[in-house]
């Protein structure tokens, strides 16, 4: 895993890897987004992760903002309450690359790492 970007007081991290691979697929998109990040039932473990850019003005005040040097991750209160303390990493590895969450909630996790269970 690669060092985070944030202090360990926020409530999601995100590695430096993971910020630039982010910050590439942003600017592939030609419009300055935010990541949303959260979760829904389902998934082979119970529950899965959510993952999309969405446009800044989508921001509500139910909504938690992590702030990047100037990029916003943001994440709902109520998928909050399963993904606190998580560390969204990314890998360009030929096997087992790509995001990967490191959720500290969650106490069973599916072998794609893509879902888990609390």
């Amino acid at each position: 895993m690669t060092q985070a970007t944030l202090t360990p007081t926020q409530g999601i991290q995100l590695s430096e890897a993971a910020l630039q691979h982010v910050l590439k697929l942003r600017e592939q998109q030609g419009q300055d987004l935010c990541l949303r990040v959260g979760v829904r039932q389902g998934g082979c473990s119970g529950m899965s992760y959510l993952m999309d850019f969405e446009e800044i003005s989508k921001i509500t005040e139910h909504d938690e903002v992590f702030d990047y040097d100037g990029f916003k991750l943001v994440c709902d209160r109520k998928s909050l309450l399963y993904l606190y303390g998580l560390m969204l990493d990314y890998s360009n590895a030929m096997i087992g690359g790509g995001f990967q969450f490191t959720n500290p909630n969650a106490n069973q996790t599916c072998g794609c790492g893509k879902s888990f269970g609390v």
